[in-house]
C-alpha cells in the first residue's frame, strides 16, 4: 500500500487508511440510522468529491432513503477555496416537507456549507443536517458546524477518497495530505 502519491506536480503522504474511514463511515450510518429511524430521509450528496463517502455511507444505512445529487464548486483547479460558491448542478427534485441529510467530503471554510443550509431552507425542508467526510474546524467560518462529522483535520489540503486536486485522485480508496517536505 502506497505511503506516498504523487499528483500532477505534487506529493501527498497517506492521512487515513480505507480500514480507518471505513470503520469511521459505519458509526456514522449507525448514528443516522438511529435519529431518523422511522423517517424517510433524501440523501443529497454533493458532487464529484463526496460520492465515494455517500455510496459507503448509504450501503451501510437501514434507512428508507431517496438519493439525490447537486453540484457546487469553490476550488476550481486551485488548492485553496476561491471563497465563491458556483452551482454547477442543482436536484430538481421538491424537497418540501423532507428530511434532508446533504453529504459532504470536506467542509473547510464553510462557505458551501452556508450556502446549502440557506438554499435549503428557502425550499422549506422539515429538516437539513450535514455529514462530512472531513472537517477542518481551524479554518471554519460558518454558523453552524456540521451535525455529523467522520473526522477533524488540520488545515491540510488532501485527496483521495473522491477528493481530487485539478481533478486528479479521486480514485484513491485511502486520503492523503499534501506533503510539504
Amino acid at each position: 500500500m502506497d505511503t506516498k502519491v504523487t499528483v500532477k506536480d505534487k506529493v501527498f503522504k497517506k492521512m487515513l487508511s480505507k480500514e480507518v474511514i471505513d470503520a469511521r463511515i459505519a458509526e456514522l450510518a449507525k448514528q443516522i440510522d438511529q435519529d431518523y429511524e422511522g423517517k424517510e430521509l433524501v440523501v443529497l450528496c454533493v458532487l464529484k468529491g463526496a460520492m465515494p463517502f455517500a455510496a459507503d455511507l448509504i450501503r451501510k444505512m437501514h434507512l428508507r432513503i431517496r438519493l439525490d445529487f447537486i453540484r457546487l464548486s469553490s476550488y476550481g483547479a486551485g488548492t485553496e477555496s476561491s471563497g465563491k460558491i458556483q452551482e454547477l448542478v442543482s436536484t430538481g427534485q421538491d424537497l418540501s416537507g423532507k428530511h434532508v441529510l446533504v453529504v459532504e467530503d470536506i467542509v473547510d471554510s464553510g462557505l458551501t456549507l452556508e450556502y446549502l443550509r440557506k438554499d435549503l431552507s428557502s425550499r422549506q425542508v422539515a429538516s437539513a443536517a450535514i455529514a462530512t467526510l472531513l472537517f477542518k474546524p481551524g479554518n471554519f467560518k460558518g454558523n453552524l458546524a456540521p451535525e455529523y462529522k467522520g473526522f477533524e483535520i488540520a488545515n491540510e489540503f488532501v485527496v483521495g477518497f473522491g477528493m481530487d486536486y485539478a481533478e486528479e485522485a479521486r480514485q484513491l480508496d485511502s486520503i492523503y495530505q499534501l506533503d510539504e517536505a
